[in-house]
């Protein structure tokens, strides 16, 4: 980063004219059936499919600007510089845009996240999307949507799934390097017989002290359940599918909570043992069981991290907000339905 650059504003930082531009926004999607463990680390290629729901809560917004003025790349996240690794990982991913593109022009990267970064709530999700889309049009790729998830994966694997709205399933492939690249993308499925919706409680906003790479990659080498959990996620998969297909949004649930408890049942098994879960996250998967001893069909899910996520029907959510309001006191609760692909809201030449 240059010193001008350090001591200037995200939106001073560039200074030329006639820059290309592009703004995009997307959002986190929450996995049903979970992606947990790579088979190729390089080109994030995972050991199975995985499939999604993305959310219409904390979207993060991202601009590209083209500045050839500037002699490498620069990353404010929230309006000040981001960290260290942060910048270094965006920076590898535009490089990777700039191969397919032929250009070697830097990029000034401003993002905004409104999702807590780092807690297990999908904010690499939203935010490699955003930049993937943002920066597909900065530097002029002609791209469809599945070269545009296969692009973003490389950044974030679950980011392949925010490339798209609604329900999503994330196609492992085959193979390793070039082969499997091309063979790994995600699809949109229809979803139109169900109308879900999900209860998200934040019962810890900070960044994990694990993170999601690292406690993947340990789980993966060291637990005993790990590929016994990785083999059930296919037939996982066929089963949610169909029920999906047939708007059963009971067994949608029981699928989601069982493939959930089985990913953190690899970590706790894993040596050392990672958990993210803490108590309140365990006092909440009582309260959405309890709920459906009431005839409430809602179902928990957890991405890597303490926070909890309850799926239920659309007309069930605020029902299932408010007794998680009241069960767990000062912790946050959001309620999202399915939400939109990540889009260019503005592209133009600067």
């Amino acid at each position: 980063m240059t010193p001008r650059a350090h001591a200037t504003g995200p939106s001073e930082a560039v200074t030329c004219h006639q820059h290309h531009a592009a703004t995009a926004i997307a959002y986190p999607n929450i996995a049903l059936i979970k992606y947990w463990g790579k088979r190729d680390e390089r080109m994030v290629l995972p050991v199975c499919d995985s499939l999604s729901m993305t959310l219409s809560v904390f979207p993060t917004t991202t601009t590209v600007t083209l500045a050839p003025a500037l002699s490498t790349d620069i990353v404010w996240m929230n309006g000040c510089p981001a960290p260290a690794p942060v910048a270094a990982r965006v920076s590898a991913f535009l490089t990777s845009v700039r191969a397919l593109s032929s250009s070697a022009v830097p990029a000034s990267v401003e993002t905004t996240n409104s999702v807590p970064t780092g807690a297990g709530l999908a904010s690499s999700a939203s935010g490699f999307a955003a930049l993937t889309v943002a920066a597909a049009r900065a530097y002029g790729l002609r791209a469809d949507r599945t070269e545009l998830s296969r692009l973003a994966r490389r950044g974030s694997g679950s980011a392949a799934r925010s490339v798209f709205g609604e329900f999503v399933q994330w196609h492992a492939g085959t193979g390793t390097g070039a082969a499997g690249d091309r063979s790994s993308y995600a699809e949109q499925l229809d979803a139109s017989a169900l109308d879900p919706a999900m209860v998200v409680t934040i019962v810890d906003a900070r960044a994990k002290p694990t993170s999601s790479r690292e406690a993947m990659r340990h789980t993966v080498v060291t637990s005993p359940l790990y590929l016994p959990w990785a083999r059930s996620c296919a037939d996982d998969i066929a089963r949610m599918r169909l029920a999906i297909s047939e708007g059963d949004l009971p067994r949608v649930g029981e699928i989601a909570e069982h493939n959930a408890f089985g990913m953190h049942a690899t970590m706790w098994t894993a040596r050392p043992p990672i958990r993210f879960l803490a108590p309140e996250s365990l006092m909440i998967i009582d309260r959405i069981a309890a709920l459906r001893e009431q005839g409430i069909a809602a179902y928990a899910t957890i991405d890597a991290g303490p926070n909890v996520v309850a799926l239920c029907g659309r007309r069930d959510a605020e029902r299932v907000a408010a007794d998680l309001r009241t069960a767990t006191r000062g912790i946050e609760v959001h309620i999202a339905v399915p939400g939109p692909a990540a889009t260019v809201t503005d592209g133009r030449d600067r």
